[in-house]
């Protein structure tokens, strides 16, 4: 049942500074691809991943104790914080290792299948009945997801594809994340418990999926090393989570999830200036594809609409 706040959020526009400070966040979200790709040749995916986690479990904690966030009280959500937890650890081992196979640009774009999951999720776990327009939605971004990874290009090899197929684990289970965090008492958690419970846990699982690698940092990272990896700790994880639950508190989260779809753009765009990948017309399509499936997934049915925050946390990297 829908409370008056949810039912005012959801009716609420977004403001010119709201729809700035969403801009703001895709922009990040999909540079944060590229700075994994940068950091790789001078740390090792699984270690730049637990590092990363490492240090936003303080940024976590300082910013929800000012915010007067209970961390250590009892209100059973620590087994539902575990299974998210375990899902985001695994999330992110297949994300790091696809990122060694697979470029940044095709990465950000089979990353964001992840609302089609959750969309496909929600009619089965949650029963919330799909539309025609949400259905129409689901087979274009899954036609968009079968044209990338069979496009016939020069510099897509088996393990090019691997790390595609990778990538949409990690989103599959990011999905998951979603669905246990809007089935479980852990939707009653402060964004900030909710997140720590997965950073906290992803910790343990990175650094045995680094040891069981063999993982080592075999020199002394570059400068812009350290300032990237301080980016995604600090400001990716730590941060930019905190101001979109921020907003999805204020705002619809329906409205503002349609904005994360700008995210890949701003990813496949970024990747082609900064890290030269190449790009084809028909990967290109492919990516439109996706885009504009997903859009249609979240856009409102007027038959079976789905709640305002059912994609609340859609939008983590």
């Amino acid at each position: 049942m829908s409370s008056p706040q949810a039912i005012s959020s959801a009716a609420r526009p977004l403001s010119a500074s709201a729809i700035a400070l969403m801009l703001m966040l895709c922009l990040t979200w999909a540079f944060n691809q590229i700075a994994i790709k940068l950091v790789l040749p001078d740390v090792p995916p699984m270690l730049q991943a637990m590092i990363r986690s490492m240090g936003a479990l303080p940024v976590l904690f300082i910013i929800g104790s000012l915010r007067g966030v209970k961390f250590f009280e009892r209100d059973g959500t620590w087994k539902p914080g575990l299974i998210a937890g375990l899902m985001f650890g695994i999330e992110f081992v297949l994300i790091f290792q696809g990122l060694r196979l697979t470029s940044a640009s095709r990465a950000v774009v089979f990353l964001y299948t992840a609302p089609f999951f959750v969309a496909l999720g929600s009619y089965q776990v949650l029963g919330e009945r799909l539309g025609s327009t949400q259905w129409l939605g689901l087979a274009i971004s899954f036609a968009g997801v079968a044209l990338a990874i069979g496009v016939p290009q020069a510099n897509v090899d088996s393990q090019v594809l691997l790390g595609d197929l990778m990538v949409v684990g990690g989103a599959s289970l990011w999905a998951a994340t979603t669905l246990v965090a809007k089935g479980t008492r852990l939707r009653f958690a402060a964004p900030e418990k909710a997140l720590g419970y997965q950073v906290a846990t992803s910790i343990p699982i990175l650094g045995t999926a680094a040891l069981l690698s063999g993982e080592s940092i075999t020199h002394t990272p570059s400068p812009l090393s350290f300032a990237l990896m301080a980016f995604q700790a600090i400001w990716v994880v730590g941060t930019t989570f905190t101001l979109w639950f921020a907003l999805v508190k204020a705002y619809s989260a329906s409205k503002l999830s349609a904005f994360t779809f700008i995210t890949p753009l701003f990813g496949v765009v970024g990747s082609y200036f900064i890290m030269h990948d190449h790009l084809s017309l028909a990967f290109g399509a492919a990516a439109v594809l996706v885009i504009a499936g997903l859009f249609l997934v979240n856009r409102p049915s007027q038959t079976a609409a789905a709640p305002a925050d059912a994609l609340l946390n859609v939008t983590k990297t």
